[in-house]
Formats: structure tokens, C-alpha cells, sequence
């Protein structure tokens, strides 16, 4: 969508946003319960190398989720 794309490049971000006004990845990944949710919970998940989900985070404090995420990435590189 042109909105993601605007705002990926606003704030300079190096990877491409997901768009799913379908929501059929919200559903995949129980961020929505049907295709007629307004929005998807935020939810963000770790994956492995491997491709496969290593940890899910399904209430995301945005003031130390990334930090979270960060010490989480570093277990998994152990």
C-alpha cells in the first residue's frame, strides 16, 4: 500500500511493511479474529533462522519492547 510505503520511507526504515487489508496474515497469526476487524492486535514475533516462530509477544509495551526483542535475539544467538 502507498501509506506504508510513505511512511517506511518518512522514517527511513531498510525493510518493506507488511499490508494486509484482507487480513489474511492477522488471521494466520490470531492478530484478528475475522476479515471484518477494524484493526489487528499489535503483536510482534521473533523468528528463528530456521523460519519458525521462536517467541510470540502478544501485549507489546512499545517503550521496552525493543529492548525485549533485542535480549531475546541474542538468547537464540547463543
Amino acid at each position: 500500500m502507498a501509506e506504508n510505503k510513505s511512511f517506511a520511507e518518512k522514517f527511513s526504515f531498510p525493510y518493506d511493511l507488511l499490508s494486509d487489508p484482507a487480513r489474511e496474515m492477522g488471521l494466520d497469526y490470531h492478530a484478528c479474529q475475522s476479515p471484518d476487524d477494524g484493526y489487528a492486535k499489535r503483536i510482534s514475533y521473533l523468528i528463528d533462522r530456521n523460519g519458525m516462530v521462536a517467541r510470540a509477544y502478544e501485549t507489546v509495551d512499545p517503550a521496552t519492547h525493543p529492548a525485549q526483542v533485542l535480549e531475546d535475539l541474542a538468547k537464540l544467538s547463543d
